[in-house]
């Protein structure tokens, strides 16, 4: 639209200060800004509004005007609500620069001016799609108060009249159309999210398209930290961070353009989640802090502490003295013994998002570190009155399984597996070792079954693993090697298989058929094995006592 159009409309109430000769100018856009130097903001054609704030005294005026002059845009028009009329410095200035400069009436909100212009240049620019791209790139681009995926969701619906939604790759609404229209149901959201993850693993290009109950949507992944598929990493660890941009459309009828656009948009909300991304490494930072301090056997007072530190990042306005769950995962590849931990982190953070809010936001409570192959996240819960807590608080473990399974497993294909152990919530940092060791025996307990998405919670572990995770280290070591190291030298002196042995006749509640038939043994020498393990320990396997006293020698090494 032209800038002599904006003097035509009476609603807008704007009286031009100067400039007369520049009304032809065309204006593709429109910014409001009270900052000294607003011109990283800007991308030239833009109608400026301003109410001053940024004004101190006269001096002020040409520098302004220059840095608008020098972004190119279109025109400046400044409120009249702050000083009552536009200063004579600002109408100096744009004269000597050959600005336009309109006066904004007090009565007159600059929400109507702006709505006015976006909607004049949508109307005239429909087909333009390189400049709606550029709108939204401002956008984005404008800080925490101008832009975020809501705001390119929006603008995809007003422009190109495009509904889409944004997706974590388990299936999580990250953000949708605020403009009206119905939600996308949850279910509709796992289906997509294990739909785009499948797709990816098979290596096809995207975007992927799929039709729920008549409805065509294009899946458009979303690349954190500006990789690219060829980037270098395997396929099957970088589908399971994408987030998903899903379109209510069919692209394959779309021309080239209008691809070239969709898949800007990606780039720009790529740029948002990896900001977002970014402010998680406080947290990480924290939990890695904790994390080693727990596995080093640090005092509890020094992990209290380093939890007083913790609880306002983690658990804003909820009181320093939290209770906390761990929640342990491993992703495991088949025919690949690398570690995964910081593809498991990163899952974890995902999951551990309330699957029924909306937004990033609720990441922001929960911080996941890795140690070798296994991610563990410590998860704070709000402290309550015993007499209020109960079995269902805090995370349940089949509550995790059935936001996540379906869309994980579309992406773990049929060479992946992603195991979850969950840990009873603790109340104090002498509690936190013990909830460790309870999550990874419970992530056992999970690994040990069937599927490719498992987890367990600690109601699921019997009652000795429950106490395992409570006994001290030392007593552990000493306990085990009185039992166990005895049967080990031998082992590697004599390649005897005494501890298989041993296991297996556990296992089989003393039976020596069926411990001998397991083993591919004669029973006279199963009988000649359990002989000598009880020679070199002492103890005498008939008896229940020495039976349960090297069961738990095993499980606790």
């Amino acid at each position: 639209m032209r800038l002599r159009a904006l003097l035509d409309t009476d609603a807008l109430g704007l009286k031009l200060l100067g400039g007369e000769e520049e009304l032809d100018r065309t204006v593709r856009g429109v910014m409001t800004t009270d900052l000294r130097d607003p011109s990283r903001y800007l991308a030239g054609g833009e109608l400026v509004l301003t109410g001053l704030a940024w004004r101190r005294d006269a001096a002020d005026a040409e520098p302004f005007v220059r840095t608008l002059v020098q972004a190119q845009v279109a025109a400046l028009a400044a409120g009249e609500a702050e000083l009552g009329e536009v200063p004579e410095d600002l109408v100096l200035a744009c004269a000597r620069h050959r600005l336009p400069l309109f006066a904004v009436h007090e009565s007159v909100a600059f929400a109507t001016i702006t709505e006015h212009v976006v909607r004049q240049v949508s109307g005239e620019r429909a087909g333009d799609l390189a400049a709606v791209v550029d709108r939204h790139r401002r956008m984005m681009t404008a800080g925490p108060a101008g832009g975020g995926p809501d705001v390119v969701l929006d603008l995809l619906g007003s422009d190109l009249d495009l509904r889409a939604w944004l997706l974590s790759p388990a299936g999580r609404l990250i953000a949708g159309p605020r403009l009206g229209g119905p939600a996308l149901p949850p279910q509709t959201c796992r289906t997509l999210a294990a739909e785009q993850l499948a797709a990816a693993r098979t290596g096809r290009r995207g975007p992927h398209r799929v039709t729920l109950e008549g409805t065509t949507y294009s899946l458009f992944p979303i690349r954190g930290g500006g990789r690219s598929p060829q980037a270098g990493r395997d396929v099957r660890e970088t589908v399971l961070s994408d987030w998903l941009l899903a379109v209510e459309a069919d692209a394959g009828d779309w021309a080239e353009e209008r691809l070239d656009l969709l898949q800007g948009v990606t780039q720009l909300i790529a740029v948002e989640r990896d900001r977002r991304d970014a402010a998680r490494t406080v947290r990480r930072r924290l939990a890695q802090e904790v994390l080693e301090l727990v596995q080093s056997g640090a005092p509890p007072a020094e992990i209290a502490a380093r939890l007083r530190v913790a609880a306002p990042v983690l658990l804003p306005g909820l009181g320093s003295a939290p209770h906390w769950q761990v929640v342990v995962a491993r992703v495991e590849w088949d025919g690949r013994g690398e570690e995964s931990g910081p593809i498991a982190q990163s899952l974890l953070e995902e999951i551990l998002v309330d699957p029924h809010s909306t937004g990033p936001e609720p990441s922001d409570r929960i911080a996941v570190a890795h140690s070798g192959g296994e991610a563990i996240a410590l998860v704070p819960l709000p402290a309550v009155p015993a007499e209020q807590e109960g079995p269902g608080a805090g995370i349940l473990a089949d509550a995790l399984l059935r936001s996540v399974r379906d869309p994980l497993a579309a992406g773990l294909d049929d060479d992946g597996r992603l195991t979850l152990g969950v840990s009873a919530a603790v109340h104090s940092a002498e509690g936190l070792r013990g909830a460790l060791e309870e999550a990874r025996h419970a992530r056992r307990v999970a690994a040990a079954r069937p599927g490719r998405v498992c987890a367990a919670g600690h109601q699921e572990l019997a009652s000795h693993v429950l106490l395992l995770p409570f006994v001290p280290d030392d007593v552990r070591r000493a306990f085990t090697a009185r039992l166990l190291d005895p049967l080990r030298d031998y082992d590697r002196r004599h390649r005897a298989e005494l501890i298989p042995t041993l296991e297996a006749f556990l296992d089989c509640d003393g039976s020596w058929t069926r411990c001998a038939t397991r083993l591919h043994l004669h029973v006279n020498t199963l009988r000649y094995r359990v002989g000598r393990i009880e020679q070199l320990t002492g103890r005498d396997l008939s008896r229940l006592e020495d039976k349960l006293d090297f069961f738990l020698a095993l499980r606790m090494s």
